[in-house]
């Protein structure tokens, strides 16, 4: 008889089949992750593919007289005047004073929207006295509100200010009610029997759970500042921006006012950056939030 064997068999080794299964599924499974590491490089590329292209279209248009300069300056041109426009310091002026209006604007607006969302959002009838109010103001047209700011406020610097404020309210408004509504009732009655006061209440359950929307109106009150500061200041200004876009198009200065525009548009997107890189550190906690 043949002699058997004490204690456990090993297993049997996988057949040359098996194991061409295995490495073809792993195969297969790094195939994605190594495609994801090649994707950002060729959607970076992918970006710049459509503004360039702009870009050339727009100076050939320019260079062979389809585009005339008395209706849009070459980029040639626009690149030139912004050299120009730095060296001689309107530029510089002109993104300094814009700047401190728009930041004093921002942190005015900023105050009063999430104010009165906690009024609005914590009472029904906080809610009841300020919402309505809110609704019916936020239909309103920025060009509608300068005459009334100005037989209000002077046409000193006051009414662009406000102007502002008014545009970063609303929406911050808007977006962070919609958040403190929208915290789970549970953690509300865990904080009761936590025994938090009012203050607690809002400070460790209300703010964190109302942040993801109030960094959203956040990002949109940054649009509307920079819209509501171009408004502004082409009505009753003497420096800025919008004075120096108002000014080149009284002499048909179409390179200056690009040059306006397109800083007007670098600022929006520094700024909407700025706020995404604070969202992504602030919201880090949430699970499955993508920080990369």
């Amino acid at each position: 008889m043949p002699c058997e064997r004490n204690g456990p068999r090993p297993p049997p080794s996988p057949s040359p089949l098996c194991r061409g299964a295995v490495v073809s599924s792993i195969a297969v499974q790094a195939r994605p992750a190594a495609a994801r590491l090649r994707l950002p490089s060729v959607s970076v590329l992918a970006r710049f593919v459509a503004p360039v292209a702009l870009v050339v279209i727009w100076q050939v248009a320019s260079a062979t007289g389809v585009l005339p300069e008395r209706l849009l300056a070459s980029p040639v041109t626009v690149v030139q005047t912004a050299i120009d426009l730095v060296k001689d310091g309107t530029l510089t002026k002109a993104i300094s004073v814009s700047l401190q209006r728009a930041a004093i604007g921002f942190v005015i607006g900023a105050a009063a929207g999430i104010g009165l969302a906690l009024i609005s959002g914590l009472s029904r009838v906080g809610e009841y006295l300020v919402d309505p109010i809110v609704q019916m103001l936020r239909t309103l047209p920025f060009y509608g509100l300068i005459p009334l700011f100005i037989l209000w406020f002077g046409i000193g610097e006051l009414p662009k200010i406000v102007l502002v404020a008014f545009g970063v309210a609303v929406p911050l408004y808007l977006n962070t009610f919609a958040g403190i509504r929208s915290v789970d009732g549970k953690l509300a009655e865990l904080a009761q029997v936590q025994r938090l006061n009012r203050w607690q209440l809002i400070r460790h359950i209300v703010l964190p759970g109302a942040l993801p929307q109030t960094l959203v109106g956040l990002r949109q009150s940054l649009g509307v500042a920079w819209l509501a500061l171009i408004v502004a200041e082409q009505v009753n200004a003497d420096a800025g921006l919008g004075f120096m876009i108002n000014d080149a198009r009284e002499f048909l200065r179409t390179d200056v006012i690009v040059v306006g525009l397109l800083v007007y548009s670098v600022l929006g997107l520094l700024t909407d950056a700025l706020v995404r890189s604070i969202e992504r550190r602030a919201l880090s906690w949430r699970r499955g939030f993508l920080t990369h």
